[in-house]
Parts: C-alpha cells; structure tokens; sequence
C-alpha cells in the first residue's frame, strides 16, 4: 500500500476502479486514433426529454431567485409532485417525509451503506447486480454476501437459500426490478414474500426501481411499497434519468420507511447542498404533466430490442426478449470468456459492449447489450458483430 502523505484512505484503497471511467479512458484513445465506436455498454438515454420538461427548465432558469442554494432534502413542490405520481401510478400513499432528493438515484444508492451499513454489518446483493451496491457496501465496512440470480429462477434471488445466520447478520438487502442488467421482471407476490422475510430478520429492503416506467407488450411493473407493511422495512429509488430521459440533470427520490428516509436524508445534509431548482422545477413538470410521449419512446425501445435479440441469436448467443428496462441480457458460446470478448470486440470492430462479470460472479460468460442508441448506427453495430462471431 503506498505510504505517502497522498495515499488514499484504506476505504477508498478498498475500490476498485469503477469500470465505466476505465472503459471511457479506453474509448476516448481509440478515437484518438480515429476509429469510430459506437457504445452500447452504458444505459444513458440518447433520446432527449420531452419539449415541456426542457421549457420548464429554461422559464425557471431566468428566474433571478432560482439560483441560490436549495433545501438538501428537495423543494416542497418536487416532494409533493412524486406523492402525486406514487398515488396515481401505484396506489400507494405517501407523505413528504417519506420522501427524499437524491442528486441522481445512484448517490441515494451508495449513500445509504454509509447511513445504515456498520462494519461487519451483511449486505445482501443480487448477483449479477448493479457495482454501485457492491462498492457502497464495502466502502462503508459491510460484509458483501451475494444472492446468484439464475436465469431458471427467472433471475430473482432464492430466499430459501440464504443461510438462517446470513439472514440474522443482514443489515441491508437490496432488489432490483426490472432488472439491471438482465432485464428480469419481478410480481407484487414476490416483493410481498421479500417484506415478510425483512420483518422476520430486522432487516432494511432497497429497491432500485429506475426502470418501471420503460416496459413493453403490455407489461406494467410494481412498486415494492404496494407489498402490504412495505413501508415497515422497505425504501425505493427512483430516477428521472431513465424514466423522463435526464441522465445528465442528476435528480433521483428515496421514497419509503420514513426512519431510513430521515437518517438518509440528515448523511446527505451534511455532505452536499440540494440541486439547482430549475432542474427540480423541470422534474415537477416531467411528473404532474403529460405522459403519453412516454409509450413512443418505449416503442423506440421495443423496436431497438427486438433488433437486438434476432441479431445476437444469429450470431449464436442466447438472448432472451426482456419485458422492461434499456438492455438485452446474452449468454456467449460455452468457453467464451466475457471480458476477453468484448475486449476483443472493441479492438477489431469498434463496438463496446459490457462484460457480466463486472455484475457478479454469476455475470461471467454473459453481455449487457444496451438499447441506447439510434436505430441505424445499432444496426451497423449488430453488423459488426455478427461478424465477428462468423
């Protein structure tokens, strides 16, 4: 370990490079060197917000007194906008102090190990599973315990198999549906079973929900916080990056357990000072105005999946066709080694896409395909590939 006055904290010596920045330092030489790539590992939405959401943003900018700092925990308006739309999308009743901003659904993620997570503390994640669990855990001192996600079980955790000390030891468990990166889909029954099991062990249930408005062929997601007692155990996340295509204006909400809404909202109080509130007065019209711009895009999506599935199986991975979510979930010829595969990949043709082992151990020999991109250039990126794999 280095020794230097400049060496990092052991907390943070503990990470690992996050991929996507190592992945973005790759990319960025190769263009250097002009080649073209076109990305399909990241789930950043390429289509823009819809017309009203970037008006209500430029109005509120030009207000003189919109440019001071805001309260951490949200405006009153930005609060009540996602009661209203948890009451009309899910039924579920809400109150402002179950709720809280995030600036993006990925800092309320990892900032919440840091408010609840003691060392030695478990921490229950879905693997393959977002790194950001992972990496909030171990930064705050938890001991990481992996729940395999298996595509028999239609990639949901097997509670039955979590040892009964595991379960007494949990601190933390987190979900995630619709899934990131498989795509999986989970029922109301399920998450019901997930709170029984929480109100059994004392232990706080997670739920990362940014996908649950991009669904197709008719599929509509739960909320966690329908589940009966959810609000006893349970918080969820949202995002208006995947939702309302803001990836780049950082606003996310922790809704839920009012106790776990509070303790995340007084770490986040001290460590950062609200978002700018044009961006929130932008989310407010994002929630409380029209949302049937939302089934075109999904139609974009759907379109771009099923271009995607058809392409991978003619290139022999197998590929399921996901209910929801930005992604398509592919398992490579047997002995192929994902990371070597996209390296590979990248190298000859230019097309990057991300490897499942940096899901989790049970990502290996899988890719996450993303869907964000317009439709030709995924198509010319399909071409490649199959390729490649001929």
């Amino acid at each position: 370990m280095p020794t230097s006055r400049a060496a990092p904290a052991e907390r943070v010596s503990r990470l690992p490079e996050y991929f996507f920045h190592g992945l973005n330092q790759r990319i960025a030489a190769l263009k250097a060197q002009g080649r073209d790539i076109i990305r399909l590992d990241a789930g950043s939405p390429d289509l823009p917000p819809a017309p009203h959401i970037i008006a209500a943003l430029a109005r509120s900018a030009q207000q003189p007194t919109h440019h001071g700092y805001m309260p951490y925990n949200g405006t009153l308006e930005y609060r009540q906008a996602w009661v209203e739309w948890y009451g009309k999308r899910f039924g579920v009743a809400l109150e402002l102090h179950e709720t809280a901003l995030s600036i993006g659904a990925k800092e309320g993620v990892f900032n919440l190990h840091l408010a609840f997570v003691n060392p030695g503390d478990v921490v229950l994640i879905p693997d393959p599973g977002y790194a950001a669990y992972s990496m909030g855990a171990r930064f705050a001192g938890g001991e990481v315990v992996h729940m395999p996600l298996r595509q028999a079980n239609g990639y949901l955790p097997d509670f039955a198999a979590i040892p009964e000390e595991t379960l007494r030891r949990a601190r933390l468990m987190w979900l995630n549906y619709p899934n990131n990166p498989t795509g999986a889909t989970a029922t109301l029954e399920f998450f019901a079973e997930a709170v029984a099991l929480a109100q059994r062990y004392n232990f706080i249930i997670a739920h990362d929900a940014p996908y649950t408005e991009i669904t197709y062929d008719g599929y509509r997601a739960p909320s966690i916080l329908q589940a009966p007692g959810a609000k006893e155990v349970a918080v969820e996340f949202h995002s208006m990056s995947k939702t309302y295509n803001m990836g780049g204006w950082r606003l996310g909400i922790t809704a839920g357990n009012a106790d776990v809404v509070k303790g995340l909202s007084t770490l986040q109080s001290n460590a950062h000072s609200g978002q700018f509130k044009a961006v929130q007065d932008a989310a407010v019209a994002a929630l409380t105005g029209d949302q049937t711009w939302l089934e075109a895009r999904n139609a974009h999506y759907r379109r771009r999946r099923d271009l995607v599935v058809n392409a991978l199986r003619a290139a022999g991975l197998q590929a399921e066709t996901p209910a929801a979510a930005i992604y398509v979930w592919a398992r490579l010829p047997a002995g192929v080694d994902d990371v070597q595969y996209t390296n590979d990949l990248l190298a000859k043709t230019g097309v990057s896409l991300t490897p499942g082992s940096i899901f989790g151990p049970s990502g290996a020999g899988y890719v996450r395909v993303s869907l964000c991109m317009e439709d030709e250039r995924l198509q010319e990126a399909m071409g490649r590939l199959g390729g490649v794999m001929d």
